[in-house]
């Protein structure tokens, strides 16, 4: 897990980032980014009852979405508020969560190509 130092955690900052932040978008997810005026990036991650109904479900596509970032936290840009959104095409045609490769995959890939990620 991030520091709290590290993360989204007021309304207000997430807000703000909805607001005036750029969107990339991946079949699975969205980012949506904005410059702060830290020397260092915080990321907060949004699943909503829109993705399933049953929290342990979101849950775990929280825990594998933060698990993916806390693993390539060093290596992305210096003063983003990040927010990522996971999409319902999180799960699978079953209603299981996809898996951490292949969201994996779908979220580094995004990060490259908005150049947030290094």
């Amino acid at each position: 897990m991030l520091a709290k130092k590290y993360r989204l955690t007021k309304d207000k900052e997430f807000e703000k980032v909805m607001k005036k932040g750029k969107a990339a978008y991946s079949p699975v997810l969205m980012l949506k980014f904005v410059k702060n005026d830290l020397d260092y990036t915080r990321v907060g991650v949004i699943v909503s009852n829109k993705v399933s109904k049953k929290a342990v479900r979101r849950n775990l596509a929280r825990r594998r979405i933060r698990e993916i970032i806390r693993l390539v936290f060093k290596n992305l840009g210096k003063g983003i508020d990040l927010v990522i959104i996971a999409s319902p095409k999180i799960l699978t045609a079953e209603g299981k969560v996809k898996k951490y490769q292949e969201i994996e995959k779908y979220l580094i890939a995004t990060l490259k190509n908005s150049r947030i990620l290094k």
